[in-house]
């Protein structure tokens, strides 16, 4: 081992004599920006400790001699922050939808907190974006089955559709195979004549002679719901059926298949969960929707 003392010939400076396989420890000090920052960072705590709450003391601990309590701050902003949506959500419930809609402060927080209450409330059945999936509509397409006016989407959001609600909306699509109503080659038909309408993504197998005859089925068991053209009726939630939107799927089997078994969809009422306020916000949120497409 060398002796303490000895000057490294390369960096010039000092050796602690420590020696590892020919390697020797240089006398290297702690660098003065090191300590600087230290005395600083040690300075600041302790005057954050004088100031600040930091130090517990059993069941409670020092309040430091600004006396800041950040219970309270996040308490008085959260009273603010009520203070200021009370306001204008009273606005909100005592408006109409017109007086709502022409008032650009209003729907820009019809917008914000909309888009809140949908993801919370509706999300898990319409989709984020509103787009629905398969047994559920898809709400940015505005093929409403009940109407697509405030009042109407308002209606719905309150009392559901085939709900516990006393004042529910009720649909339902018989069974025509199931129950007997039809035999298979007339629902076949029936379906080729729906397919044929214009608005089912498949085509394949529609020979004029089945979509005569589906005609005439359809004429003798759809038209009271459907109507005569087939585009549906707002006062029995009857969908359109000559355009491309389709709840349960525009596809041959998808189409059978309602057609046999039936369908009775479901959305629960929202009145004793959302304030009138939230269910108006969330009215002409919904409204927004077909304007929201990418």
């Amino acid at each position: 081992m060398e002796e303490v003392g000895e000057r490294d010939p390369v960096t010039g400076r000092m050796t602690t004599g420590h020696d590892w396989n020919g390697i020797t420890e240089l006398n290297t000090p702690v660098p003065r920006v090191v300590i600087f920052f230290l005395v600083v960072t040690t300075i600041f705590s302790i005057v954050y400790w004088i100031l600040m709450p930091s130090w517990p003391l059993g069941s409670t601990y020092t309040k430091g001699l600004l006396g800041i309590d950040q219970k309270h701050v996040v308490q008085t902003q959260l009273e603010h922050a009520a203070a200021q949506r009370e306001g204008w959500m009273k606005q909100i419930a005592s408006d109409d939808f017109a007086a709502i809609q022409a008032n650009p402060a209003l729907m820009q927080i019809v917008h914000e907190t909309g888009k809140t209450l949908f993801g919370d409330n509706c999300a898990v059945c319409h989709g984020i974006n509103g787009t629905g999936g398969k047994g559920f509509p898809n709400l940015k397409a505005a093929a409403w089955l009940w109407g697509g006016d405030p009042q109407t989407i308002y209606q719905t959001l309150t009392a559901g559709i085939n709900s516990a609600n006393a004042e529910t909306r009720t649909s339902q699509m018989p069974a025509f195979g199931r129950d007997g109503v039809l035999n298979v080659g007339q629902i076949d038909d029936v379906v080729a004549y729906v397919r044929s309408l214009g608005g089912s993504t498949d085509n394949i197998g529609i020979t004029p002679e089945k979509v005569a005859r589906g005609k005439e089925v359809f004429q003798a068991n759809c038209v009271a719901c459907h109507g005569g053209d087939a585009k549906g009726n707002h006062d029995m939630g009857a969908p359109n059926l000559t355009d491309p939107v389709w709840i349960y799927g525009g596809d041959r089997q998808s189409i059978t298949a309602s057609v046999y078994g039936g369908r009775q969809g479901h959305m629960p009422s929202w009145q004793d969960r959302l304030s009138d306020a939230q269910r108006k916000i969330l009215t002409l949120y919904v409204l927004s929707l077909p304007e929201q497409r990418s």
